[in-house]
C-alpha cells in the first residue's frame, strides 16, 4: 500500500482531508483515528503532527505526505515539495514593536524568537545578519512583551494576532507558504504516487474552473469562443433552431460572472454555470 501522511490537527488538517475525499479516497470520520486503510485505492493514511511529517517522509518511513511549505523547509533535509495544493496560504514574516526596527538590517545583534528556527537561521545567514535565535514552541508574539526577545518571526495569515500584541510587520516576507505534497528527495518514480498526483491535480483544476454552457447565434460564434476559449477549444453543437449553436467551455471560476456579462452583451442566452467535482486533463 502507498503510505500517506496527513496532518492530524491544525489549519491544514481538515482541508487536506477534504481534498483527498474529493479525489476519491476514503477518509476518517473519527478524529481520534490515527491510521486509516483504503484498500479499494491501495492506500494507507497516517494522521501525524504536521511538523513531524517531513521527517517520516525524508527517512522513507512513508512515501508521501501533506504538510506546510514552511514546516517542510524548517524540518529535516531529505524531503522535497512535489505539488502545491492551493490551500493553507500564509507568509512567514519578521515583526517588531513600532519604532524599534526600520529595516531587516536592524535585526543585527537582536534576539529573535521563533518556532521555525531552521528557517530563520538560514534567512539570517543569507543576509549576513548576526542575531541570536531563540526557539519557542508557540505563541511567539508575546515574547517581546515578556522580555524574552526583541523581534519575532512567525507565520502570518492576516497579521491580526501580531497587531494585537503591539507588533508591526518588518520587511518583505521570508517565505510564501501553503499546503504541499512532499516526497523523499531520492525516491524513484512510483506509479502509485503518480496516480495520487493525477487525482490531486484533478481536484486542484476542478476548483479553479467551472463549465459554462450557453446558446449563441452562428454569426457571433467566433466572438463568443474568443471570450470562452476553454482549455483547448469549446465544444459547439447545432441547435434545432436554425442559426443558433450551443457552446460548452471550461472557464476560470473567479472570472465566471464577468464572462457571463460579456456573453450576454454579445447576445448569448441560456447561460449556465456548473461546478466541476474532479477532472483529468
Amino acid at each position: 500500500m502507498l503510505r500517506v501522511a496527513i496532518p492530524n490537527k491544525g489549519s491544514l488538517s481538515e482541508p487536506a482531508v477534504t481534498m483527498l475525499r474529493e479525489a476519491g479516497y476514503r477518509q476518517r470520520r473519527d478524529p481520534r483515528e490515527l491510521v486509516l486503510a483504503d484498500p479499494d485505492n491501495d492506500v494507507e493514511f497516517f494522521f501525524l503532527r504536521p511538523r513531524d511529517i517531513s521527517t517520516y517522509v525524508a527517512t522513507g518511513t512513508l512515501e508521501v505526505g501533506i504538510t506546510g511549505r514552511d514546516l517542510l523547509l524548517d524540518g529535516q533535509a531529505g524531503a522535497t515539495e512535489v505539488l502545491a495544493l492551493g490551500f493553507g496560504g500564509s507568509t512567514f514574516r519578521y515583526a517588531a514593536v513600532p519604532g524599534t526596527a526600520a529595516t531587516l538590517d536592524d535585526l543585527d545583534g537582536k534576539r529573535i524568537a521563533t518556532s521555525f528556527e531552521g528557517l530563520v537561521r538560514r534567512d539570517l545567514a543569507s543576509r549576513g545578519i548576526d542575531a541570536e535565535v531563540i526557539h519557542l514552541d508557540g505563541a511567539v508574539e508575546t515574547a517581546v512583551r515578556l522580555g524574552v526577545a526583541d523581534i519575532v518571526a512567525d507565520v502570518v495569515s492576516t497579521g491580526t494576532t501580531l497587531r494585537q500584541a503591539g507588533l508591526e510587520l518588518l520587511g518583505d516576507p521570508i517565505l510564501h507558504s501553503e499546503a504541499v505534497l512532499i516526497g523523499r528527495d531520492d525516491a524513484d518514480t512510483d506509479p502509485r504516487v503518480e496516480h495520487l498526483l493525477r487525482r490531486l491535480n484533478g481536484v486542484i483544476i476542478a476548483r479553479q474552473y467551472v463549465i459554462m454552457d450557453y446558446d449563441c447565434r452562428v454569426e457571433d460564434l467566433d466572438a463568443a469562443c474568443a471570450i470562452t476559449p476553454g482549455l483547448e477549444s469549446p465544444t459547439v453543437s447545432p441547435l434545432h433552431e436554425n442559426g443558433w449553436v450551443a457552446v460548452r467551455a471550461m472557464v476560470e471560476q473567479e472570472h465566471a460572472h464577468a464572462t457571463m456579462d460579456r456573453l450576454w452583451e454579445l447576445g448569448a442566452r441560456g447561460i449556465f454555470v456548473t461546478d466541476i467535482l474532479a477532472c483529468r486533463l
